[in-house]
């Protein structure tokens, strides 16, 4: 499972040009699911999507996390996080899950985000075309993949 954390100072999701789902500070949170992926690897990323500490205190040092700050998180599915591009211009996509076994299990990251004091956790629509909005503060971009901290 991979995530892409970006801080923002707003994010969006749009579909249809309506938007279901926005955050003002906070992270919009990438996420990408593989066939390997479980719940624990989502229990493992929802964790330290809260808790990671890369948001400035009074002193400008990032050392709070999205909880201190009062922030939200915006999780939009992103199977392109999987694409594998080595060979030919065209990426392959056969790492990432199918919607029967990525779809649940983004639902489930954002609601351990909630079962982890998150308050304010909005959703993309999975599967749709959407057009998502990011206000990237910094700019402050953070790679979470599960294979990394579990050494696997």
């Amino acid at each position: 499972m991979r995530v892409i954390l970006q801080r923002v100072t707003y994010g969006s999701v749009a579909v249809d040009e309506a938007i279901i789902g926005q955050v003002d500070q906070g992270f919009v949170a990438l996420v990408g699911i593989t066939h390997e992926d479980t719940q624990a690897e989502a229990d493992l990323l929802a964790k330290k999507t809260a808790h990671l500490r890369v948001f400035e205190d009074a002193d400008g040092k990032m050392n709070l996390s999205v909880q201190d700050v009062g922030g939200g998180v915006l999780v939009v599915s992103q199977f392109t996080l999987y694409a594998d591009a080595r060979k030919g211009r065209r990426p392959s996509f056969i790492k990432a899950a199918g919607p029967d076994v990525a779809a649940p299990l983004v639902d489930y990251y954002a609601e351990r985000l909630k079962a982890e004091g998150i308050q304010q956790v909005a959703m993309g629509q999975f599967g749709a075309m959407m057009q998502v909005t990011i206000h990237n503060d910094g700019p402050v971009t953070i790679l979470l993949d599960s294979d990394e901290l579990t050494n696997k």
